[in-house]
C-alpha cells in the first residue's frame, strides 16, 4: 500500500474531506448553513429495437414539453407488416369479396344445372332397366353420379353461405392479436418525452446504426434536480424528512426553497482512518433535499451551493 492515509479515497470522500475542514471553522450564527451542490437525476430514452436513426427531433440544451417527439430509427418493415395485419383482420371482419362471391355463384348454377341432369339421367335409366333394355350395373352408376351431383350442390351452397359471413370468431381474435404485435414493434422504432423536461444530451446522429436497449438522448427533468450537502455527527440527529431548508448559490438569482427528503443512515469518512473518539468529527452523513418544480430550474447539476437548514 502506498500512501496508506488516502488510498482509494474517490473525489467523493475528499470533498467530504473539505467539508468537514469547514465545519471546525463554523461560529455559532452559521451552525445550520452546511456546504453541498447540486444534483440531476438523468433519464436515459432507448428502445428495445435497433436500427439506423432517421430522424433526431431535439437537440442539446433544448427544453421540449411532454409527448414530444424525440427520435426516430428505419422502419419500412414494420409499417409494412402493420398495413397486412389491418388488411388481414378487414378481410376476415367482412366475409369474402364480392369477386370471390360471384364465383362460387357461377360454380352453384352449374352444379344444379348437373344434378337436374343426373336425376333426369336417373329416370330415364330406370324405365329403361324395367324393360330389360339397360343392366343392372348401368342403372347403379347413374343413381351414384346423381348423388354425387346433389353433394356437390350442398358443398358449394355451404361454401358461399360461408363465404358471406365474417371469419370465426377464433379467426378474428388471432388477427387482432397479430396487428396489436405489429403496432407494438412498430412503435418501439420511436420515442417521445413522458414529461417536461431539459435535453441534457444527444448521444448519436443520424444515420448512425443503433444498437437495442441503448440510449439515444438523456433528459433532465425538473423534479429530478436535487441538493445534496453534508452535516458532521452531531447534527443529523436533529434533521428529519420534510424539514424545510434554503438554498443560496452564485448566480442563481434568488435563495431556493428545498424541502429534506433523504437522510442517510451510514455516515461517511474524511478521508479512511481508525475510528476513535478524536476522529468521530471528521464522520459527515449526506442529505439529499428537492426543490419545488418551479424553483428547480435556478439549479444546476454540479452547482456548489451552501445550504441553510430551518428549525
Amino acid at each position: 500500500m502506498t500512501n496508506g492515509l488516502f488510498y482509494g479515497c474517490s473525489c467523493k470522500v475528499a470533498l467530504a474531506f473539505l467539508l468537514a475542514l469547514s465545519f471546525t471553522s463554523c461560529d455559532d450564527d452559521n451552525k445550520n448553513r452546511f456546504q453541498g451542490y447540486a444534483e440531476g437525476e438523468y433519464v436515459y430514452v432507448a428502445t428495445s429495437a435497433a436500427g439506423r436513426l432517421d430522424k433526431l427531433m431535439v437537440s442539446r440544451g433544448q427544453t421540449v414539453e411532454a409527448n414530444a417527439p424525440l427520435f426516430e430509427l428505419e422502419h419500412e418493415n414494420e409499417a409494412a407488416e402493420v398495413q397486412q395485419a389491418k388488411a388481414q383482420l378487414g378481410d376476415l371482419e367482412t366475409g369474402k369479396r364480392k369477386p370471390e362471391i360471384d364465383v362460387l355463384s357461377a360454380q352453384l348454377e352449374q352444379a344444379i344445372t348437373t344434378e337436374n341432369l343426373s336425376a333426369t339421367q336417373v329416370a330415364r335409366d330406370e324405365k329403361q332397366y324395367k324393360i330389360g333394355a339397360i343392366s343392372k350395373a348401368q342403372l347403379d352408376a347413374s343413381r351414384s353420379a346423381h348423388m354425387g351431383a346433389r353433394s356437390h350442390v350442398v358443398e358449394l351452397r355451404n361454401q358461399l353461405k360461408t363465404g358471406e359471413l365474417p371469419g370465426r370468431k377464433e379467426q378474428i381474435r388471432a388477427a387482432v392479436a397479430a396487428l396489436a404485435q405489429a403496432e407494438w414493434k412498430l412503435a418501439q422504432k420511436s420515442a417521445s418525452t413522458a414529461q417536461a423536461a431539459l435535453v441534457f444530451d444527444t448521444l448519436f446522429v443520424e444515420g448512425e446504426w443503433v444498437p437495442a436497449g441503448t440510449p439515444v438522448v438523456s433528459l433532465l427533468p425538473p423534479g429530478n434536480i436535487k441538493v445534496r450537502f453534508f452535516v458532521p455527527e452531531e447534527t443529523v440527529g436533529k434533521l428529519k424528512a420534510g424539514q424545510n431548508a434554503t438554498v443560496h448559490c452564485d448566480g442563481c438569482g434568488k435563495d431556493v426553497p428545498v424541502q429534506i427528503t433523504y437522510i442517510s443512515p451510514e455516515p461517511e469518512f474524511t478521508p479512511p482512518v481508525i475510528y476513535s473518539n478524536e476522529t468521530r468529527s471528521k464522520l459527515v452523513f449526506m442529505i439529499e433535499a428537492r426543490p419545488k418544480l418551479e424553483d428547480a430550474t435556478f439549479l444546476h447539476p454540479g452547482q456548489p451551493v451552501e445550504v441553510h437548514v430551518n428549525e
